[in-house]
């Protein structure tokens, strides 16, 4: 599955790309995109994350967000039944934790032999030949796990196997989440084409990060982008100059939150997920969102609490 190098106004299948055209390396992509973690809620109710999935193709998505650990492959599944070659989608899956039993559904999986382990495991539940990209998701920043015993890893030696497999032809790119400002400059040589880290309007503890993607041509993909149900994270929703531009424009505050992001950098690209067809329209609606100056100032001068701090 490759995006459609034909246009950059439009998607494979005809559709306008929401939010305009973005690049993850060499491939066009929609700078709205889908994260189909929340497809796990969908579990029982299959024909529902088909119909999604198939909206969301419809409404100019072409770069959908998973991981072989989302519900232990049954959301790669889910994928794999709705989405078709001729669609045109970039599929970008991630490594280095994988499914765990009890209160925390994951565990750190960082070594190579790992790795690759998860690489395997995403292309057989997706039906591919090759993930178009895949991310390392290092666990140096934000909240959530942390590497300890044999899983804390050298980047160097993550990095050695990322690009093996993608000389064998098992990955076309390769990104990072959870990174820091050190290990993406450390990382730079190997051809990074993304960046996922938790970021939002009231989490830009990585602007540095932010700006070094910008002038590297880093997409930067943030997670998290509207705030967490993690405790000690804040909400961009309850942000009074959020509610506030809301309610004069006539949107919800996670569209304001989703827009801000949309505006404040070039290279960002956007992965809202949801388990309702509904939901996903809203998020689409974000694209065509404007934001004026005043607005913008506004919710500029909203305080920072990094995420990386958090947790």
């Amino acid at each position: 599955m490759t995006a459609d190098t034909r246009s950059e106004d439009v998607t494979a299948v005809g559709a306008p790309r929401p939010g305009g055209a973005g690049r993850i390396g060499d491939r066009i992509v929609s700078r709205i995109g889908y994260g189909a973690m929340q497809l796990e809620r969908l579990r029982d109710d299959r024909p529902a994350a088909v119909a999604l999935l198939r909206r969301a193709v419809e409404l100019g998505v072409d770069h959908i967000d998973t991981a072989q650990f989302y519900g232990d492959g049954l959301v790669n599944g889910m994928i794999r039944e709705a989405i078709r070659p001729e669609d045109g989608v970039t599929l970008v899956s991630k490594v280095g934790a994988e499914p765990a039993a009890g209160p925390v559904p994951l565990r750190a999986a960082q070594r190579p032999e790992q790795l690759r382990a998860g690489v395997e495991d995403n292309l057989r539940s997706l039906g591919i030949d090759q993930v178009p990209v895949v991310n390392l998701r290092r666990l140096d920043s934000g909240p959530g796990l942390r590497a300890e015993g044999d899983q804390a890893v050298d980047l160097d030696d993550q990095l050695a196997v990322m690009t093996a497999m993608r000389d064998e032809g098992m990955i076309g790119a390769i990104g990072l989440s959870s990174v820091t400002l050190e290990g993406l400059r450390r990382a730079l040589p190997a051809g990074i084409v993304c960046v996922q880290n938790a970021y939002s309007l009231v989490s830009r503890g990585d602007e540095d990060m932010l700006e070094l993607c910008t002038a590297e041509g880093i997409a930067w993909v943030p997670y998290f982008p509207l705030g967490s149900a993690f405790p000690g994270i804040p909400k961009v929703t309850d942000e009074p100059a959020v509610l506030a531009a809301a309610t004069s424009l006539g949107v919800t505050a996670s569209q304001v939150g989703l827009a801000w992001l949309l505006h404040h950098a070039p290279e960002s690209l956007l992965i809202p997920g949801t388990a309702t067809i509904g939901h996903l329209e809203e998020n689409i609606e974000v694209g065509s969102l404007v934001l004026d100056a005043a607005t913008l100032a506004e919710l500029d001068s909203v305080p920072t609490r990094s995420a990386g701090s958090l947790g």
